[in-house]
């Protein structure tokens, strides 16, 4: 959630915001923040481009965690968690990384460092987290499926 809180702090949102107010404010940081746009310094014209990295960042994690975005992946997610099993995940900063079989990876955030260790110790990854990860933290997608 920290991440995602520093995000909307760099973009100058909270979190009712919709995706087509935060595509304006995303596109006007842009061009404030643009490096080509800048007369300058190479020190100064560097620091735009990290700027505008994190903006770039920021706004597309905050697409993906949007509500409209959840809602419309929805089907694909669902099909996801109930029709693939886990391969692999990993733990860092409070964020729990999934990897399913059929080639996609979501990321869960806020996860406790206790729900982690439940999930590692128990006997099927699977329905330990179709019971306490799938529905209870906000996700996002990370990759792709593989197509068939």
């Amino acid at each position: 959630m920290q991440k995602i809180i520093n995000s909307r702090k760099l973009l100058g949102v909270d979190k009712t915001v919709g995706l087509k107010e935060l595509k304006s404010i995303y596109r006007n940081l842009m061009k404030e923040w643009h490096p080509d746009t800048f007369q300058g310094s190479d020190a100064e014209k560097l620091e735009l481009e990290d700027k505008s990295k994190k903006v770039i960042e920021a706004y597309h994690l905050l697409v993906s965690v949007a509500p409209e975005t959840i809602e419309q992946a929805l089907p694909e997610y669902t099909e996801t968690i109930t029709a693939s099993t886990i391969l692999d995940f990993t733990y860092t900063r409070q964020i729990l990384q999934l990897h399913f079989q059929d080639g996609s990876s979501y990321e869960y955030f806020e996860v406790p460092k206790a729900i982690y260790a439940k999930l590692v110790n128990s006997d099927s990854p699977d329905r330990f987290s179709r019971r306490h990860i799938y529905h209870s933290y906000i996700y996002r997608k990370v990759t792709k499926a593989m197509e068939d």
